[in-house]
């Protein structure tokens, strides 16, 4: 009961494309979901489920739909990329990702009855694939490029191409990879790092939890969480909207498309205007010429020493 009240006490604040996961059949649309209590969570919806969310909508408000006069007319429409796009079945898949980004930016700025309906909350509200843990083997996550200036044709496409950094094990280190296969790292060992996080480590709840004491925290379902520190007790630590508290590691579980898509080429348009003024961290001091030529072979000594001479001032 009480999580139903804290589903029905939340609303849709914003729906932003992540990314087009490709499969076999039927091409999958990520999108990043902001709620009105602060919660962020990840899904995926195909293109019929958004044909099926638009007759669901006529069918609840006609009057909105136009259905009784087409003046009252307040859903938007939903559009469909040509069926011959550039980029063939990729570029018709990102145009409709597009597209759809649109067609919920609309929902949401229609009057509150639909906009908050329980129609459209319930459609974008995280479903029991949302947070399952891994993609289906075979699919390939597509970003869109990014909406800024550039020289290049509108209707031009670009996909992000994602580059592994190359780390150092500075320990050995054995467990299994993702498909439960023996893994081993050895000291000094480098290893293409794929996914990491900067801090912490991003969780997902599988379902809503109401705290019951102080130090414990209230999330609703499918909501991202960080994992700050962990425990056997079956409690662990976790930050949630700036706030600090425990959850059930029983409810907690690590992110399938959000581990992936937590980065700048899905930042909101907001977020992005927050990083670009962020000050530039503080350049650290150079090192004396006698500390670098500690370091350096003879070769390079001897051009420091000539660089640093009268005749080539510094």
């Amino acid at each position: 009961m009480e999580a139903a009240v804290m589903a029905s006490s939340r609303h849709l604040v914003s729906v932003r494309a992540a990314a087009l996961v490709q499969m076999e059949r039927p091409q999958m649309f990520a999108f990043s979901v902001h709620w009105s209590d602060g919660s962020d969570t990840f899904v995926c919806r195909n293109w019929d489920e958004f044909r099926q969310l638009q007759k669901t909508l006529k069918e609840t408000f006609p009057v909105e739909a136009g259905l009784l006069r087409r003046s009252d007319r307040l859903l938007p429409k939903l559009p469909d990329a040509p069926l011959l796009s550039r980029g063939g079945r990729v570029g018709r898949g990102l145009a409709r990702l597009r597209l759809l980004e649109t067609y919920a930016q609309a929902l949401l700025a229609t009057v509150e009855r639909v906009s908050r309906s329980p129609v459209l909350t319930g459609f974008f509200a995280p479903q029991a694939r949302d947070l399952e843990s891994a993609l289906p083997p075979g699919s390939t996550v597509i970003l869109p490029a990014p909406e800024e200036p550039s020289p290049r044709p509108l209707d031009s496409l670009t996909i992000h191409s994602l580059e592994a950094q190359s780390l150092c094990c500075v320990q050995p280190f054995h467990t299994q990879d993702t498909k439960g296969r023996p893994f081993h790292a050895e000291a000094r060992e480098s290893l293409d790092v794929l996914l990491r996080h900067p801090s912490g480590t991003q969780f997902c709840i599988s379902r809503a939890y109401k705290g019951s004491r102080a130090d414990e925290l209230s999330v609703p379902a499918g909501a991202r969480v960080q994992v700050l520190e962990t425990s056997d007790r079956g409690w662990w630590l976790c930050r949630y909207c700036d706030r600090a508290g425990l959850l059930p590691s029983v409810l907690l579980q690590p992110e399938r498309l959000g581990a992936f898509l937590s980065g700048p080429a899905i930042l909101g348009r907001e977020d992005r205007e927050n990083k670009a003024t962020t000050s530039s961290p503080p350049v650290p001091t150079r090192p004396l010429l006698s500390a670098i030529q500690s370091r350096c072979c003879t070769i390079t000594r001897r051009a420091l020493v000539w660089n640093s001479g009268p005749h080539n001032p510094p």
